[in-house]
């Protein structure tokens, strides 16, 4: 499933009934008072993880929740999910270890793994962290001359695939003979000169272990050594290698764990890649962490079908994914002309829940049922979002927390606390890390400051670059603007990399705009920068032009005005562009529209590649 270039599929949902009373009449509201009127905390939990490595929590987890679910897969779509079990995942995850180390000779070198989200994926990226050498995840999206260069950065001693990169991988072989083996996911074929079966790997590994040999489990892991190698695809710059190690994955783990609670009845849905280091260790190693289940996701056109089969109870996700969700249940909603009773409960539930009384669930139980039935978190980040879809999610009872961080923090540096939410932030400081503010102006904002331990080591090979990001009291400059409330929240309002600054020595951040934009219905996507003028511009006129490049929404547009012509379309956008400047001072106002073909590229969580866009024109 890729994230680049991203089209949203249409989202089917059932009409709602909304039988309002009759669910009111199945409550037990006694038991309900009891069960809620408990003091509310504002202090995280006292019982937090305190793991030092991965392979600590994978192995307490595989002996503790052996016949729990573990990994919940769709062979195809037609099928019911697979599940492989704790004990299954732990033997193929010691099979495959043990087949690196001890017949393929791996021990401590780079292996790169890249494929769509998969069993084979997960097992391959625990086994290294596990002990075999450094892992490098990929993203399969990257051409194929990226990924050379991804490949002869690293210098990969082997890769790790799935099967739709095979085309790639036989050029690979042929232009970098410095690999020394390609293993295929769902493959049982045996070693044959470079190839092999990363299905034979596991059972071949199992079988040495069933004769006596099980040094790989033996394996002690440095916390402190570099294990994780992640190359970033920035919105505003070329990617650069971020090295990590175990003790950075371990402390994300803990830091959630102060925070948030996860049961081993709980199920996360992937729906990111896992390349990225967001999905690869929120998504996939707390759960583990947790004996939680993992869904995976078939692609994006499946994931309301996927969801009502698997009934997770957690989401991680991204704002586009979100704001469509709720975008396209509360067009189901008014369709259904059942927006007047669901605003109504929504009053009512609020004013009951104040009292002690959390009727929510059972309220707005067809709107749960769109979404699989259990779901109780949702998680966003690696972007803003629209502030009143996380207040509509609440209203309707499903807890909505933000995380804030990036591939350099492991990811996680700040997440909001289930126990107080606080919708609109980024959320609070992980217990273990200081947050600060540089160099604040008069409304409290500044560029981010971020000391935690699940800060980088560094960047791989570029000392220059980690010297520049890293000061010397350990703190990084994240490159974010931001402030911080009197409470310890953390409100991110741009990027210093992407700030116009203005003649008169005012800054303006993209984002702020975007975000406005974002909210018009003929617009379905909109970048903002600030274009130099015309060379034959007067010399006082030599202010950067605030431009607003737009993609529009057609299909919206088509609903609401019929077919129209190019021209039409540029006059109905640059109308709302106009509404929208009377909503922003005046120096932040857009002064020139650009209508874009086709789509922005975009980073595997949907933020848009900013240079390579700007680099276009």
């Amino acid at each position: 499933m890729g994230l680049r270039d991203i089209k949203i599929p249409k989202m089917k949902f059932k009409k709602m009934k909304m039988d309002v009373m009759e669910n009111l009449n199945e409550i037990d509201y006694e038991k309900l008072e009891k069960k809620n009127l408990k003091k509310k905390r504002e202090t995280p939990y006292e019982d937090m993880t305190h793991y030092k490595t991965v392979k600590e929590f994978f192995l307490k987890s595989i002996k503790e929740y052996p016949d729990n679910s573990c990994i919940l897969e769709k062979p195809n779509h037609k099928d019911a999910y697979e599940i492989k079990t704790y004990k299954q995942f732990g033997e193929d995850v010691l099979g495959l270890g043990t087949a690196l180390v001890n017949v393929l000779k791996l021990r401590n070198k780079k292996v790169i793994i890249i494929g769509e989200t998969q069993y084979g994926w997960y097992v391959s990226y625990m086994a290294m962290l596990c002990g075999v050498g450094i892992a490098v995840p990929t993203d399969k999206e990257l051409p194929l001359n990226e990924l050379e260069n991804i490949v002869r950065r690293s210098k990969a001693a082997a890769i790790i695939y799935s099967t739709k990169k095979k085309e790639e991988i036989e050029q690979i072989k042929k232009n970098i003979p410095e690999v020394e083996y390609f293993i295929e996911m769902k493959s049982d074929e045996k070693v044959k000169e470079k190839d092999v079966g990363l299905e034979y790997l596991i059972d071949l590994g199992k079988s040495i272990i069933k004769s006596g040999d099980n040094s790989f489990e033996k394996i002690e892991i440095d916390p402190e050594e570099f294990k994780i190698l992640f190359f970033t695809s920035g919105t505003t710059s070329n990617s650069k290698g971020v090295m990590l190690n175990n003790r950075n994955l371990a402390e994300n783990i803990n830091a959630v764990s102060a925070y948030v609670r996860l049961y081993p009845i709980d199920r996360l849905f992937s729906v990111l890649p896992l390349h990225h280091c967001y999905e690869s260790t929120i998504g996939f190693l707390l759960p583990i962490a947790c004996g939680c289940s993992i869904a995976i996701c078939e692609g994006l056109r499946y994931i309301v079908p996927n969801l009502q089969e698997a009934k997770p109870t957690a989401i991680l996700t991204v704002p586009l994914l979100v704001e469509s969700l709720h975008k396209k249940i509360n067009e189901k909603i008014v369709k259904s002309k059942k927006d007047k009773i669901v605003n109504t409960m929504i009053s009512v539930t609020n004013t009951l829940k104040n009292a002690g009384i959390d009727i929510k669930r059972k309220v707005f139980k067809e709107i749960y049922d769109n979404l699989g039935g259990n779901l109780r978190i949702i998680v966003s980040a690696a972007a803003p979002i629209d502030k009143k879809v996380g207040i509509w999610l609440e209203n309707i009872g499903i807890t909505f927390l933000q995380g804030y961080g990036l591939t350099e923090t492991a990811p996680i540096s700040a997440l909001t606390p289930e126990y107080k939410t606080s919708v609109g932030s980024a959320g609070k400081a992980i217990v273990q890390a200081d947050i600060k503010v540089k160099e604040p102006n008069e409304n409290g904002e500044g560029e981010l400051l971020i000391k935690t331990p699940t800060l980088m080591l560094g960047y791989y090979e570029d000392e220059e670059e980690t010297k520049k990001v890293i000061d010397e009291d350990g703190y990084f400059n994240s490159g974010d603007i931001g402030y911080i409330d009197e409470d310890g929240y953390i409100f991110i309002t741009g990027r210093s990399k992407n700030v116009i600054v203005t003649q008169n020595g005012k800054n303006i951040y993209p984002e702020e705009i975007e975000m406005i934009l974002d909210k018009v219905d003929e617009i379905k996507e909109a970048m903002i920068y600030g274009k130099k003028p015309d060379a034959n511009s007067k010399k006082e006129e030599k202010e950067l032009i605030i431009t607003a490049r737009v993609i529009p929404d057609y299909e919206a547009i088509e609903e609401l005005y019929g077919k129209l012509s190019e021209k039409e379309i540029y006059d109905i956008i640059w109308k709302r562009v106009k509404e929208v400047n009377k909503q922003l001072t005046s120096y932040k106002a857009i002064k020139d529209l650009e209508i874009k073909e086709g789509e922005f590229e975009k980073t595997s969580t949907m933020k848009i590649k900013r240079y390579k866009e700007l680099n276009k024109n």
